[in-house]
């Protein structure tokens, strides 16, 4: 039987500027596919520039459509905030709409928060699209928002996949940024599926990890 994935976002998760099959849902799926578990297509509800409320009015939209996320799904991931500190919106206005995304996303995992995936905002300071800007302000408000989902996440009951170091990798390899300069690579997003990994699993309750075949 196939389990079911979905993945709530935006530009991080719909994979801007790389192909669909290097999406980090797309590859996580993949990982567990290797280790013997069926995941079937992700159901991805991500668009590039989407705030928290953004997101949360696509999914307004989509209910009570045939559209509309059904649960439960197995698994369930949220990556969502870089736009709302891109425009400069304070850590506390985040973290409300955070909150709600967050109790949105437990819903569809058939209230099972163990089966929510929070991932950590990305610093995209480091990308060449921000030359010329304040990096480290972007890095102090990145990890300031980081630091609320982290606490919010983990007094729900969810789990955290702290992406935020390695996407700073980039700052030093070229290979880790697609080609628009702002967005990460596939080979970026494998890192970050990677890292989802033993959270998904844990998630699905299949015990010790094993190796891929």
């Amino acid at each position: 039987m196939s389990l079911r994935f979905l993945a709530l976002g935006d530009s991080y998760t719909i994979g801007e500027a790389v192909p669909a099959a290097e999406r980090w849902p797309v590859q996580l799926a993949g990982l567990l596919a290797a280790r013997g578990v069926t995941v079937e297509p992700p159901r991805i509800i991500a668009t590039t520039g989407w705030t928290t409320d953004e997101l949360a009015a696509a999914l307004d939209e989509l209910s009570g459509t045939d559209a509309a996320p059904r649960g439960p799904y197995d698994l369930v991931s949220l990556l969502i905030g870089v736009n709302d500190q891109y425009r400069d919106r304070d850590v506390e206005a985040y973290r409300a709409g955070f909150d709600a995304l967050l109790q949105r996303a437990v819903g569809f995992a058939g209230g099972d928060p163990s089966r929510v995936l929070v991932l950590s905002i990305p610093d995209w300071g480091v990308m060449p699209f921000a030359e010329g800007r304040d990096r480290g302000q972007i890095a102090a408000a990145i990890d300031q928002f980081n630091r609320a989902a982290h606490h919010d996440a983990m007094a729900a009951g969810a789990r955290w996949v702290d992406v935020t170091p390695i996407s700073r990798r980039a700052a030093t390899d070229p290979s880790l940024v697609a080609g628009d300069g702002l967005h990460p690579a596939g080979r970026m997003y494998a890192y970050w599926a990677e890292l989802a990994l033993p959270h998904a699993w844990a998630a699905l309750g299949r015990g010790p990890l094993v190796p891929s075949s």
